[in-house]
């Protein structure tokens, strides 16, 4: 039984800007009067996951959707269908254009490309695309590629990108396992002379020197990066301050803003963080950073964790004994401690506790529990004991 647009438009009389026919089972254009007269302002139109598999279907609905500027033919088998240049005119208006997991061959990218001359995105997800076959004609129009998903492992197939769009502003390279970056700084910015974003989210990128070679495309400014077999080693701060000081032009990493303030610290963690390498392995930008910030000394490492013990005076009556503490014991432990030192029974000892810096005098130690770690106890301090009045 077949499904068409035009017996689902009828149904909706006043129809929006955005409509949506999504998983409706449409396998035909059905009345092309009745699109016309239902369609007549619609601005968005999604036919994704029906089962469309005919061009020339296609191409009736379409045609007359006259102020048509979106266009969703995701998941409709069309791969057996070839789409003529006759078809394909009546795209011409369209600027977003979504073919993901349409399995739309190349020979139909081409032909599209030829008649769409406003077309500024393209969605070619889940394609099965191993390769990229160039179009014999440059498509300037075009400004964002969306190509994730596939299976482009090669960088001489994402260079042929660049051939065929050289205005474009947000190239999306998301899993794909792509390994290396293999061309020359000067072919790069020739190559992709207007890139502004690379989304480059689990490629198989495994060097320092593909990354530096982002820094090649002469208008790029936000990078993302995760998931990459490179970084899998380094701990999440190093991930983020590596990346931030090797790309000196970005202004947004993995979808969030690099402030100056970032962008400096992140700089000088990268100084520090090759000072110790062997020459032979510091990269270039360590000297070009050395340059604009100097040598920078090591941090100080500060140990923030409690101390465990200290070493204090014990006085009781003529006598000093310096005694090592443990800190994690109570008042009570301490006195246990002490007795055979002072030959007093516990119940019949008093325990006062003067800090070195304190201007206030002993402070006695008189609940039983309390840690002695709570005093503050430092290495110097001293502890009085002295004998209960009866």
């Amino acid at each position: 039984m077949e499904c068409s647009v035009s017996a689902l438009s009828a149904d909706r009389l006043n129809l929006p800007s955005v409509l949506v026919l999504n998983s409706c089972g449409i396998t035909c254009a059905g009345d092309e009067n009745e699109i016309a007269a239902f369609c007549a302002h619609v601005f968005e139109l999604d036919l994704s996951d029906n089962k469309l598999e005919d061009w020339h279907e296609v191409s009736k609905i379409v045609s007359n959707v006259p102020h048509l500027e979106f266009l969703n033919l995701s998941s409709n088998p069309l791969s057996l269908s070839v789409l003529e240049r006759s078809c394909a005119g009546s795209f011409a208006g369209v600027r977003k254009l979504v073919l993901n997991n349409s399995k739309a061959s190349w020979e139909t990218v081409h032909t599209i490309l030829q008649e769409l001359p406003d077309l500024e995105e393209l969605f070619l997800c889940l394609n099965d695309y191993e390769t990229v076959s160039c179009s014999p004609v440059c498509c300037q129009s075009l400004k964002l590629l969306h190509i994730t998903d596939n299976n482009l492992q090669d960088w001489t197939e994402i260079r042929k990108l660049g051939i065929m769009f050289p205005s474009l502003d947000t190239l999306i390279l998301a899993n794909n396992n792509l390994t290396t970056i293999e061309e020359s700084e000067d072919s790069l910015a020739r190559l992709f002379p207007n890139l502004r974003s690379i989304n480059l989210h689990k490629s198989g990128l495994h060097c320092w020197e593909d990354i530096d070679k982002l820094n090649s495309f002469p208008k790029l400014e936000e990078v993302k990066l995760l998931g990459i077999p490179l970084l899998q080693s380094y701990t999440t701060e190093e991930r983020r301050k590596l990346l931030i000081a090797r790309l000196p032009s970005i202004t947004k990493l993995n979808g969030s803003i690099v402030a100056d303030g970032e962008r400096e610290d992140s700089e000088r963690f990268f100084i520090r963080y090759y000072m110790e390498f062997p020459e032979e392995e510091v990269p270039f930008r360590y000297h070009e950073l050395v340059t604009k910030y100097g040598k920078l000394e090591p941090l100080a490492v500060v140990d923030l964790r409690p101390q465990s013990s200290a070493k204090v005076e014990v006085h009781f009556q003529d006598k000093v004994e310096e005694m090592s503490i443990r800190l994690d014991q109570t008042v009570a432990e301490l006195k246990k401690h002490l007795k055979t030192v002072v030959q007093l029974s516990t119940s019949n000892m008093l325990l006062f506790y003067l800090d070195q810096e304190a201007p206030f005098g002993p402070e006695e130690m008189k609940y039983s529990s309390r840690a002695l770690h709570s005093y503050g106890i430092r290495d110097g301090d001293k502890i009085y004991v002295e004998p209960r009045m009866k």
